[in-house]
């Protein structure tokens, strides 16, 4: 049975395991369950997972599992739930409930240990936790140990302090030493901060003790939690920091006197016996498991020992100058041990470095050691025998295990795949009785193990405890019996010595500090424990309320005892909310609700005064649904909402207006008939029942007419809640189909219209010309023709002549206008757009009105200041009947204004707004244009030609809404931006969308360009005309750029200036366009008269290139013959560099390199300016013919590297000597380690005879800042290396000191 625990009750939810006989019953199942879990039985019930079947087991029943529904053999997965909506109660220690005596003998025995890895009974091969853990995970009071939290990656920190609590003379030392609160911190205080988690291992109740404190004593910072470094590394560091704490106490040398021994490092002479030697100390012995080059491992401890003091032999060229024989002679240079430590700590060194590969390895080598040592035989050196031992343990495996830990995880290779164990009870205790005791035995206490990989992996530890003698797995927060150890890092043994060996402290004996700290701990517990007993009672639920101040939803949370009523917690919601003086107390209730569907569920009318538990159905971890805060007026009542009704959003349509009105909720039934629903809306809006269309949102955008009167609401797939429209009118609108409807139309659009903020050019070309462009008023024009289309109008013009009386064209004016010639037209469109082409040149008089024509002054009503305009699909058939002017005038619009027209009188706008209307009417036939010989291709290139075959303005093929509002938006200087509120149909395509932007912008959309804003401001130009705004979506951003407009198979490059020797070597010049099918040098051509004009450059067409650009990194010189598409890949907001040449062009074939050289001048510590050569192959022998002629240095003495990183490859002076890879072995560029393919390659080279120059450490620090600060202003690394580990380091004063200039 595995059982999820699902409450709430414990800070981590266990999955436990258990087997049990098919006979078992129920009711046995849940006193297991209770125990396994640390429960009460009977305060909890045990469920299906992922079942139709929602009811608990029956807790009473004496039914076997079997005829309950279990599967014998099988996994059967059963979750842990509150009951009544109470969370399960947690056994204390005296309960006995987690007392082991529950479990039998045999069971107990077939848990410990790991998870089984074959299909033995109780566990199946296929099946395993995906949190670590053992079988028989056990409680504190059957192990009496405390485990420890992994906070990320530091289970090698829990594993060594473990270790140090279950050595008797460090914990007993530890704990006699007193704390000074005068002296220091106690946050910063290393051995206080140990003091205090020993107390509550040895002390504590909990199952695990957090080591926040003690990391934060180090001086770490939560970064410090996702570093795993090394056990032994560790020990060392935290063994120093310790005795740097503990100077002038009595614990000063504590760490010496139990963990150091002493060696002698000798070198002796064999002609004549003179030794020179010197005494060492350590804390540790590293033993090798693999010798260097040698394919065998020591197959035990013991041989990797005398190994490690085996003498090796200094002969022939590493012969020993004797003092004594003043000559070199051969010697015997080794180790020899004078003193072992009480604790001896032995490491294995698993992580090795494979030159083959060059990559770190893990060496898995099988290798014994014994449970007791005999050390005597390695204080004498002649003695050469290998000690024979009885008893040992294998410390590795072929293989290695995956790392399990509750909060880490890493990939390891398939060589890594599984551990093998090895009992420790190997010899029987009659064995160990006989074999003779020395005074140097060692016994084994703690095996620190680490599965994984050299990349990564997880360590834990298997220590015996000297009161028992039994081995237990230390695994984090998990501690549990075992038998079993696997791939042994560091060892550590303690001497047997009856007078040393102590014995732990217990709780009565501890000094009186210890027990004044233990009864703080004590007290913080149990507060602790108090304060996780009303979390645990406390309901915490989202908050919603409409803030009548604010006017907006404001989101809170709220938490409240279960046993608070649900008038108390509406006066605390009513508190959270802020609303003390700005509403009365009585004006508020709170109502169940649901935010995502924002449905009112229920109110709780007369359960005033019941606990919030009960309300709530419990106390739980998450809810299902939401508090809403109501606030009502005063003259206003409270509406009872019931469970089964439904939220409608009802929104009233006026077809005359063209208006949707803002939502009223309406509450309804599911069960209710269309006929009794329309009556509800009636009562609602006042609308009439009779004539009324319903129409229902299912979806976005999905409408449905609710037409059949006795269907119900709920077989029409009204949800918990609903948006509808509704429209009660007498018009002849009703008998269409609704799909043909004008009710649909509008609803179409209102569903596809979204709202853009577009930000207009500063500053639009021909604004001035438009300004005069229209002829003035005749003083019997007084016919008012309010927003009649401009479509050269510019914003300025739009925006500052909006506040003017102006006068408006009368019908005859505009049919005199009309008639007049095309020339006059395109005389008046030259002179207000002398330098820009027009794509309206060739107008057809019979469809198109003239340019003056269009032009008007803005209304005089001085309530509409801004202009707007607008366009909808009613355009189409408009235009089958009226002129376009008359097209103008009738199409749809929205404002609060009337069109006046001659011959139809006014016509009513819609929705109320206060703008002006101008609106769209292009109708003419666009300019053909001329196009360039390049432009000849048909396939889609990244852009959309603006013009169709027959060289018709593609926008003109449909009309969709468009409306458009100026409104200014300050951009801090006081001065508005020129910004356009836009609500448009999102199914208009970009090309149409530019179409109507016309007018704002002033100029052609063939003149502009189209800019996307997105979240983080970055922009990104949309070229693709024929594509819809469809992934717009509201309060989009858009900026427009003045500027050529994209043809089709044309690409916008950006062209930057590469200035090799400059401190900033990449500067923008600016924008161009490149076509497919334009050659290099055509390119060239056109950007010479640009160059020339914008960035003041007067070039030579043969005295500059183009070369490709990889982020900073110049790459292939482009050839003047290359032709874009065919040689050279292009694509939208390519970049590109331009390099200016000091002599005609020396590329003249693909095959030729050219490459940037350097020259290094040690004995200066400086670097040349680059200078480029060009090869005609990619011989290192040419390179470097090239290079000796380039500087004078002898061939024989030429030496090159290749520059690292991003151009220009900066580095310090103070280590090109030696950090690059200097005269690599290679006859040729393109392979490794150079792989120098292409140009723009970096080459420095240097004279091998030129010796480097010696500094001053006052020099060199002189250096060192100017070298520093060079390359910072370059945005280059000082120096360039892969990412370090981080290095282990224990803060004395509390933490590292950051430096200012540190990233």
């Amino acid at each position: 049975c595995i059982v999820q625990d699902t409450t709430s009750s414990k800070t981590v939810n266990e999955r436990l395991t258990l087997n049990l006989p098919a006979s078992t019953t129920v009711n046995k199942l849940y006193e297991d369950v209770a125990h396994k879990a640390g429960y009460v039985n009977g305060t909890f019930c045990l469920g299906w997972v992922n079942t139709g079947d929602q009811a608990p087991l029956d807790q009473a029943s004496e039914m076997s599992l079997v005829l309950s529904g279990f599967e014998a053999g099988k996994k059967n997965f059963l979750q842990l739930t509150d009951k009544d909506g109470e969370q399960p109660q947690i056994a204390s220690d005296e309960s006995g409930t987690a007392d082991s005596s529950g479990l039998d003998d045999s069971s107990q025995d077939r848990f410990i240990g790991p998870l089984p890895r074959d299909g033995t009974v109780g566990c199946s091969s296929d099946y395993s936790s995906p949190s670590y853990s053992y079988s028989s995970i056990l409680n504190k009071s059957d192990t009496g140990y405390v485990g420890l939290v992994n906070q990320a990656m530091t289970c090698y920190l829990n594993s060594l302090l473990q270790t140090l609590f279950m050595t008797p003379e460090f914990r007993n030392a530890l704990y006699k030493w007193e704390f000074e609160d005068s002296e220091e911190d106690p946050v910063n205080s290393i051995p206080y901060q140990l003091q205090r988690l020993f107390v509550l291992l040895q002390t504590s109740k909990k199952r695990a003790i957090e080591t926040t404190d003690v990391t934060r004593s180090f001086g770490w910072d939560s970064s410090e939690a996702w570093q795993q470094h090394d056990v032994q590394e560790l020990c060392r560091v935290m063994f120093d920091a310790l005795e740097q704490k503990w100077k002038q106490t009595e614990q000063a040398d504590l760490i010496n006197q139990l963990y150091q021994g002493k060696l002698k490092d000798y070198v002796r002479c064999l002609e004549c016996g003179y030794e020179s030697w010197r005494i060492d100390t350590y804390l540790d012995i590293p033993l090798v498991i693999r010798p260097f080059g040698a394919s065998q491992a020591f197959g035990s401890v013991e041989e990797a020992l005398q190994a490690f003091i085996q003498p090796e032999t200094l002969d022939g060229p590493n012969q020993y100058f004797c003092e004594r024989c003043k000559k070199k002679c051969d010697a015997r240079k080794g180790l020899r041990f004078l003193h072992f430590p009480y604790l001896l700590t032995l490491q294995l060194k698993r992580f090795d470095f494979d030159y083959t590969t060059m990559h770190r390895i893990k060496l898995n080598d099988r290798m014994t050691f014994p449970e007791e040592l005999d050390m005597s035989p390695f204080i004498d050196v002649e003695d050469e025998k290998s000690p024979q031992t009885e008893s040992c343990t294998d410390s590795g495996a072929e293989n290695e295990g995956s790392c399990h830990s509750d909060q880490m995880s890493n990939d390891f290779s398939t060589d890594d795949a599984l551990d093998e164990g090895i009992c420790l009870d190997n010899t029987s205790s009659t064995e160990r009785v006989l074999k003779p005791k020395s005074s140097l035995t060692f016994e084994l206490f703690s095996v620190m193990v680490h599965s994984g990989s050299a990349a990564g992996g997880h360590y834990y530890a298997c220590i015996k405890s000297f009161s028992d003698s039994q081995w237990y797995s230390f695994n984090d927060q998990h501690v549990s019996k075992v038998s079993h150890s696997t791939n042994a890092y560091m060892l550590m043994y303690r001497l047997k010595d009856p007078s040393r060996n102590a014995k732990f402290l217990e709780v009565g004996d501890f000094p009186e500090h210890i027990k004044r700290l233990m009864q703080r701990e004590k007290e913080s517990e149990e507060q602790e424990k108090r304060q996780r007993e009303i979390e645990r009672n406390t309901c915490k639920i989202k908050l919603f309320g409409m803030h009548p101040v604010k006017m907006m939803m404001v989101e809170n949370k709220l938490e409240v005892h279960k046993d608070k009523t649900l008038r108390e917690a509406t006066e605390m919601a009513y508190k959270l909310m802020d609303l003390e003086g700005v509403v009365p107390l009585d004006c508020c209730r709170l109502v169940k609700y649901d935010e995502f569907h924002e449905y009112l569920e229920r109110s709780y009318e007369g359960e005033e005064d019941m606990p919030m538990g009960l309300l709530l159905g419990g106390v739980k971890s998450s809810y299902m649904f939401d508090l809403l805060l109501e606030i009502r007026r005063p003259d206003q009542v409270f509406q009872p909402y019931k469970p089964g009704e439904v939220m409608v959003k009802v929104h009233v349509v006026d077809l005359k207006s063209e208006s949707i009105a803002a939502p009223v909720s309406v509450r309804a039934y599911l069960n209710q008939t269309i006929t009794e629903f329309k009556q509800l809306i009636a009562q609602a809006t006042g609308l009439c029942a009779e004539t009324m269309r319903v129409i229902l949102e299912r979806c976005y955008n999905d409408l449905r007419l609710l037409s059949v009167p006795n269907k119900t609401l709920k077989a029409e797939g009204f949800f918990r809640s609903n948006k509808v429209f509704v429209e009660s009118s007498d018009s002849t609108d009703h008998q269409a189909v609704f799909t043909d409807s004008v009710l649909w139309k509008l609803l179409d659009r209102h569903g596809n219209t979204i709202r853009l903020f577009v930000s207009l050019p500063e500053q639009s070309p021909g604004s001035l010309a438009n300004r005069t462009s229209c002829p003035k008023a005749s003083a019997d024009s007084e016919d008012s023709l309010d927003g009649a289309k401009g479509s050269r109008k510019s914003v300025e013009a739009i925006l500052e002549e909006s506040t003017e009386k102006l006068k408006n064209l009368s019908l005859q004016q505009q049919q005199q206008q009309s008639s007049s010639t095309s020339d006059s037209q395109k005389s008046s469109e030259h002179s207000d757009f002398e330098h820009i082409e027009s794509p309206a040149q060739e107008p057809d008089a019979a469809s198109q009105p003239s340019q003056t024509e269009n032009c008007t002054r803005a209304a005089s009503d001085t309530e509409n200041q801004f202009p707007s305009e607008e366009r909808s699909d009613s355009d189409v058939n408009n235009d089958r009947s009226t002129s376009s002017v008359d097209s103008d005038i009738l199409s749809s619009s929205h404002s609060s204004d009337t069109l006046c027209n001659a011959d139809s009188g006014p016509l009513p706008l819609a929705n109320g707004l206060d703008s002006h209307s101008i609106t769209s009417s292009r109708r003419s036939k666009a300019h053909e244009g001329k196009k360039e010989k390049w432009d000849t291709t048909e396939e889609d290139s990244g852009t959309d030609s603006e013009y169709d075959e027959n060289g018709k303005i593609k926008a003109d093929s449909q009309y969709l809404y468009f409306k458009a509002e100026p409104y200014s938006q300050e951009d801090g200087s006081g001065e508005g931006q020129k910004c356009l509120l836009v609500h448009v149909d999102k199914r208009i395509t970009l090309a149409a969308f530019k179409q109507n932007l016309e007018p704002f912008v002033g100029v052609p959309s063939t003149q502009f360009k189209v800019f996307r804003v997105y979240a983080n401001n970055q922009e990104f130009e949309s070229v693709r005309l024929n594509e819809t705004l469809s992934s717009f979506s509201d309060d989009n951003k858009i900026t427009i750029r003045l500027g050529r407009a994209l043809k089709k198979g044309e690409y916008r490059v950006k062209v930057y200036q590469l200035l090799v020797n400059d401190p900033e070597p990449c500067k923008f010049l600016l924008d161009t366009v490149f076509a497919k099918g334009m050659t290099v040098r055509q390119s060239k051509e056109e950007l010479l008269p640009q160059l020339k004009d914008q960035c003041k450059l007067d070039l030579s067409i043969d005295r500059f290139r183009l070369r490709k650009k990889t982020w900073k990194n110049p790459g292939t010189v482009f050839l003047d013959y290359h032709v874009y598409e065919e040689d050279i890949n292009i694509s939208s907001n390519w970049e590109v560099f331009l390099e200016v040449l000091e002599e005609p062009e020396r590329m003249k074939s693909m095959s030729q390199l050219a490459v940037l050289t350097r020259r290094w001048c040690p004995a200066q510590m400086k670097l040349e300016a680059f200078r480029e050569v060009v090869l005609e192959s990619s011989s290192v022998e040419e390179l470097k013919e090239k290079l000796s002629e380039l500087s004078g240095i002898p061939l024989e003495n030429l030496e090159f590297a290749k520059g690292r990183g991003t151009f220009p490859c900066d580095i310090s002076v103070l280590e090109i000597h030696q950090d690059l890879d200097w005269n690599p072995k290679v006859s040729t560029l393109n392979v490794w380690p150079l792989y120098i393919c292409d140009d723009g390659a970096v080459i420095f080279y240097r004279d091998s005879t030129e010796e480097l120059i010696e500094l001053s450490e006052e020099e060199r620090n002189e250096l060192m800042k100017k070298e520093s600060s060079r390359l910072l202003k370059t945005g280059h690394r000082i120096s360039y290396s892969p990412r370090k580990e981080k290095a282990l380091k224990i803060y004395l004063d509390g933490g590292p000191t950051k430096d200012p200039g540190q990233d």
